[in-house]
């Protein structure tokens, strides 16, 4: 080999020599050993293009003229790393607004003032924090690590993504085999709401905008409200005996004022009057039919978000492919 790089290697101007040869020179080679020179540069050659031939290599690209030693991004390698890096960067961006927002809920609230931070554990917006924190880690890893073809970073992307569709998976094989048990859950989770409706404002939002958009109120019926220490009949403020103003049929005063006292003594109120004043139906029914109505939706998007993941997983698989073979013919 270094008999070859030596005929290979190209001659400097400055170190040019007076290569004529006489027959006083003591170095003449020999007419043999000439030939020998020739036939090892040609076994050499032809082992070359036969080793490259094997790999896949073709032998009259440019990059094979001498050795190969460079391994060429094409577009479609390019096309793939700019690809999951451009994803990763909206998901990150994405991350750090769910998780900007779920810490200035807690900062609003002052869930960290020494009172408060014994509950903090079930405050809602800690969902917020921890689904922002996660999304950006993990998206920022996919994105570094495409941008700098760094392949520890692409497997730790792509094993936390591996772990994310497995746990998906396995959620929706638990949801479908305890699908007769999920109602029961529901209703104790509305029924804690209900209970805490005037002292934690995040479930106070969720259980108004549940009962406004899908016009019930209650777990099963209006009269679960007595389980509210404020709304129950025995309770010694204006509020008793009542329902949140989010389950009347008509909350606004004259079509433009809302009026939070429209549902003061509905409980007292037989079924037929309380029909035209509140929702006589509770917010379980209309969640099951809310799912039975938009079931292919939701069924669409389960795939569409699954789907994304495992192309996740290809292009990231593909690029560490990449990124290993340019390192080794570097």
């Amino acid at each position: 080999m270094r008999r070859y790089l030596d005929i290979r290697r190209i001659p400097l101007p400055w170190s040019r020599r007076d290569n004529t040869q006489n027959e006083s020179s003591p170095l003449i080679p020999k007419a043999d050993s000439a030939k020998e020179d020739a036939q090892e540069l040609g076994y050499v050659t032809d082992e070359l293009k036969g080793a490259g031939t094997k790999n896949g290599q073709d032998h009259d690209s440019p990059a094979f003229s001498r050795i190969q030693t460079y391994y060429r991004y094409s577009l479609m390698d390019y096309f793939l790393k700019y690809f999951l890096f451009l994803c990763n960067l909206v998901f990150t961006v994405l991350g750090l607004v769910v998780l900007g927002l779920g810490m200035w809920g807690l900062i609003t609230k002052e869930s960290f003032a020494q009172e408060k931070i014994g509950s903090i554990g079930t405050d809602p917006m800690l969902i917020l924090v921890t689904l922002g924190f996660v999304l950006t880690v993990l998206c920022l890893s996919g994105c570094v690590g495409a941008l700098r073809e760094n392949c520890c970073l692409l497997k730790l992307f792509s094993v936390a993504v591996l772990v994310l569709i497995s746990a998906q998976v396995l959620a929706a094989i638990i949801a479908y085999s305890l699908q007769d048990q999920i109602g029961s859950y529901l209703r104790s989770g509305m029924l804690t709401a209900m209970a805490r409706y005037q002292d934690d404002l995040d479930l106070r939002f969720i259980t108004d905008e549940i009962q406004s958009n899908l016009q019930c109120c209650g777990a099963d019926n209006y009269r679960d409200w007595e389980v509210n220490i404020y709304y129950n009949c025995s309770a010694p403020g204006v509020l008793a005996c009542g329902v949140p103003a989010t389950c009347c049929v008509d909350p606004l005063q004259n079509g433009t004022v809302w009026n939070s006292q429209c549902g003061l003594g509905a409980q007292l109120l037989d079924e037929f009057t309380a029909q035209s004043v509140i929702f006589l139906g509770g917010c379980l029914g209309g969640i099951s039919r809310w799912i039975e109505q938009h079931n292919g939706l939701i069924g669409t998007v389960g795939v569409v978000v699954l789907g994304v993941q495992i192309l996740t997983l290809f292009v990231t698989t593909r690029l560490l492919e990449i990124f290993q073979r340019h390192k080794v013919y570097m």
